[in-house]
């Protein structure tokens, strides 16, 4: 599945939160969303899902709308990963993979579950509850969760925020394996620069809402004479800014 955003804008009131963005995300590949905090990355992600409603533009999933009224099949084909929205403390963590699988409808959800129990090292935590775990254990049960249906279009924000470096690794080398088995579309949110450059086919930059400037990370690297994306990063964000 491939995405193309078109001319998409969001206001709140009169905060213009995301200024006329344009891109194309080719399936199979991955896309890294670069900015500082507050830049329109998050609500960006929220349109894409289909969950904030544009002001202007469109979001396209292979030429269909993802606010189209009949949008639930291609809905159900993504998913969405983030350690800053927390899963149902109370529930165990079988008990929150359970429903949302049941929510995505999943076929055979109990192989399902053991499979991506078993991937992720969760095993030994299944029948806790959620709110007990440590940040990354509940890291690791958030990417479980939006793996759960198998999806062709994965959402990713900061999928290795609070975890050590082995596990953050780990978990970055699940992704890329996962990757390429499922020849699944990745959208990336990360300020890990380290996580951009191994992940990221290519990145986008953000600034106050607009698009800055894109590439690979060769090429921005390249174009802004730095020695490496985090000082590329560090110049854009503190630049002013110029239309990409």
């Amino acid at each position: 599945m491939n995405i193309k955003v078109q001319n998409l804008t969001k206001k709140f009131n009169n905060y213009l939160a995301v200024n006329n963005i344009n891109f194309t995300l080719e399936k199979s590949k991955t896309l890294g969303l670069l900015g500082p905090n507050g830049c329109g990355k998050t609500t960006s992600i929220g349109m894409m899902l289909g969950l904030i409603t544009p002001s202007s533009g469109e979001v396209l999933i292979n030429g269909q709308n993802v606010n189209s009224t009949n949008r639930n099949d291609l809905l159900s084909r993504m998913n969405f990963a983030s350690p800053y929205i927390e899963l149902p403390k109370k529930l165990t963590v079988r008990q929150n993979l359970e429903v949302y699988g049941r929510l995505y409808g999943v076929k055979d959800l109990k192989k399902r579950i053991t499979e991506i129990s078993e991937d992720l090292n969760l095993n030994n935590f299944l029948n806790k509850n959620t709110g007990e775990l440590s940040s990354g254990q509940k890291n690791r049960v958030s990417l479980a969760k939006s793996l759960i249906n198998n999806p062709e279009i994965l959402f990713l924000d900061e999928p290795t925020a609070s975890l050590d470096p082995d596990i953050g690794d780990f978990v970055r080398e699940y992704i890329e394996t996962y990757k390429s088995k499922n020849q699944i579309t990745i959208l990336l949110a990360s300020h890990n620069m380290k996580e951009v450059e191994r992940l990221c086919d290519t990145i986008i930059m953000m600034k106050e809402g607009q698009i800055v400037d894109r590439g690979t990370c060769k090429d921005l690297v390249s174009r802004h004479g730095r020695d490496n994306l985090e000082d590329t990063f560090l110049e854009i964000a503190r630049s002013k800014n110029e239309m990409a």
